[in-house]
């Protein structure tokens, strides 16, 4: 299946991530899974012309916030949007430390390693990853994901599955404290609280089937 690769011009670091996926152990629990929650702040919501600033994760474990296993990233910013300035706060001549689109991405899939990944409106971030990694001749992200906003609505089939509940109305919901809001790593440590609720939740009510989850979701949100 993964043949192609080697015969590929594919760059080394992606062919690293696909094989990376392709080796994940099974896991036995809920416990033993690594995942990696992550926000990405942007000059907007156009695929194609806007470009990510920022990517902020942090990962889970256990059922614990793994504060010391966190990732933040500032992209150096060859599409400016001023408007948006106001929202994620970051600019093109700000103090940040900020890498190419490149060397940002290589750095997040060594972080990512095997592990699923968490995010609120997935198909957002993941596309716009996508895109990135598409203009440095690479391919998708192959990691298994999850979206906060579609276990919600597997938990609460009275609401309105159509509904696109915001990070804001969830965090109402659950009782989730909002700091570093529109900050990549502060919705990405707001999101890691609301799954940790959410799973928590889902497994007093069901039984926690994460590749049920798993494969619904990407049939939903892919």
């Amino acid at each position: 299946m993964f043949s192609f690769l080697k015969k590929s011009k594919y760059p080394d670091f992606w062919k690293k991530h696909i094989e990376t996926v392709r080796n994940t152990k099974k896991y036995n629990s809920f416990e033993d899974i690594r995942f990696v929650v992550l926000d990405t702040e942007t000059t907007g919501f156009d695929y194609e012309k806007d470009r990510i600033l920022c990517i902020g994760a942090v990962a889970i474990k256990n059922n614990k916030i793994q504060v010391a296993d966190s990732f933040e990233v500032y992209i150096k910013q060859d599409v400016f949007n001023k408007d948006t300035v106001k929202i994620h706060g970051i600019r093109r001549d700000g103090t940040e430390v900020k890498v190419s689109e490149e060397e940002a991405l290589i750095q997040f899939l060594d972080y990512l390693d095997d592990a699923i990944i968490v995010a609120h409106h997935t198909k957002f971030d993941i596309t716009m990853i996508n895109k990135a990694l598409r203009r440095i001749g690479g391919g998708t992200i192959r990691s298994k994901q999850l979206d906060t906003n579609f276990i919600h609505k597997k938990m609460a089939p009275g609401d309105n599955f159509q509904k696109m509940f915001s990070l804001d109305e969830l965090c109402e919901i659950y009782n989730v404290k909002k700091q570093d809001r529109h900050t990549a790593l502060g919705d990405a440590l707001i999101t890691a609280y609301l799954f940790l609720k959410l799973t928590y939740k889902y497994k007093k009510n069901n039984v926690l089937d994460i590749d049920g989850l798993v494969k619904t979701n990407y049939k939903l949100y892919s």
